[in-house]
């Protein structure tokens, strides 16, 4: 799993560094740090972020709020506002972008903490990307793991399979992430890639190597093919 990474975009250093300290501190990934609207749009074409917490206020001719209009438009990720100044018109300005969250300093690590939580959930929620406490955020599924969210990329996951009333997820690294869910309730937020070969079993196509009458193989792991889906998982092979 990938920890969530997140970019800072503060024009005073050291609190853009105290805030990126903390959020390694929660388990998080924080970014270099960016100062004004250009270096952010560089940081989030590099580095390609999770989530943004933008100070309103920052050097140059552009701010926050342009800032998050274009992240909007063209990137379309969660970010939260952070500012000093609360009053009126700020607040009025900063709510026509639609926050899913807003800071105001100084915040404690709590704050900072839940502000993230509620921004990656709200964000989620407009396209009904929730599935119990976990997120489906771009191409990637957010799972909480000790208490905040890590990523799992949709790339890097080989096949689901059911177990009871968990789903197991098995990534090509070896590695196995559980979740309470049915694989009903998941195969319905996983993007096309991902398709029901057996009543226990949906796989990615990526990693499909091999087929035959009953059973499949993918990274050297026999999966066996369900009567009623073989003909889908047929058809979507000829598609690709």
């Amino acid at each position: 799993m990938e920890k969530v990474k997140i970019l800072v975009v503060e024009d005073e250093i050291i609190i853009a560094d105290n805030i990126c300290d903390t959020l390694d501190d929660l388990g998080y990934e924080a970014l270099e740090p960016a100062i004004n609207y250009s270096e952010a749009i560089e940081r989030i074409e590099e580095e390609k972020p999770d989530i943004a917490i933008l100070d309103i206020q920052l050097s140059g001719a552009k701010t926050g709020i342009d800032l998050a209009k274009k992240i909007k438009k063209n990137y379309n990720f969660p970010f939260i506002f952070l500012t000093s100044n609360a009053d009126v018109r700020t607040v009025t300005e900063a709510k026509k972008v639609m926050p899913p969250a807003y800071l105001i300093k100084p915040f404690t690590k709590e704050e900072l903490y839940t502000s993230i939580e509620i921004a990656l959930y709200n964000h989620s929620s407009k396209t009904g990307q929730v599935i119990e406490d976990n997120l489906i955020v771009k191409d990637a599924l957010f799972v909480k793991d000790k208490g905040v969210f890590s990523k799992l990329l949709f790339k890097d996951i080989l096949y689901l399979k059911s177990a009871h009333v968990y789903v197991e997820i098995v990534l090509k690294d070896k590695q196995t992430q559980v979740l309470r869910i049915s694989l009903n309730e998941i195969i319905e937020k996983m993007n096309e890639k991902f398709i029901r070969v057996h009543r226990g079993y949906i796989i990615n196509l990526d990693y499909l190597e091999q087929i035959d009458n009953a059973s499949l193989r993918i990274n050297k792991v026999v999966i066996p093919i369900g009567k009623k889906y073989r003909e889908n998982l047929l058809h979507k092979i000829n598609l690709i």
